[in-house]
């Protein structure tokens, strides 16, 4: 069994993985157009390019996601997508990155339990935690 996390967006799908693949390093496996899919018949014109599916590769672990349909597209709530870093300074990079254009609701600092935590929510409304925890 295994876990991974599926993003819902609001028509920006393939902006969001292509941004994550530049700036978290991960490669994208996936980026399939509603056009290229037997629910293509059952597509608006205006919904063809936009993503059924997306799947991204970030260090061993697959972060998934696709556009929703406008009347189904709710804002993310309720939880973040975590990352976890090896270094301060690779958190800080990561972070400066999610943040670029986004909301940041708690700075990137030192905390009891991380030598660097923040969080934010991206330009693309998805919430994010970076970690980089002490050393035990």
């Amino acid at each position: 069994m295994s876990f991974n996390a599926y993003l819902g967006f609001n028509g920006n799908c393939a902006e969001a993985f292509r941004y994550y693949e530049k700036h978290l390093g991960g490669r994208i496996d996936a980026l399939l157009p509603h056009r290229d899919t037997p629910a293509a018949a059952q597509t608006p014109p205006e919904w063809q390019d936009k993503i059924i599916h997306a799947s991204m590769t970030l260090n061993g672990t697959i972060l998934m996601g696709g556009d929703a349909p406008p009347q189904m597209y709710q804002p993310p709530a309720g939880f973040s997508v975590n990352i976890t870093t090896a270094t301060p300074e690779e958190a800080e990079r990561v972070f400066a990155a999610l943040s670029d254009g986004g909301k940041v609701s708690v700075p990137i600092a030192e905390t009891f339990w991380a030598q660097r935590f923040g969080m934010a929510t991206d330009r693309f409304g998805v919430p994010w935690m970076v970690n980089c925890f002490k050393p035990m």
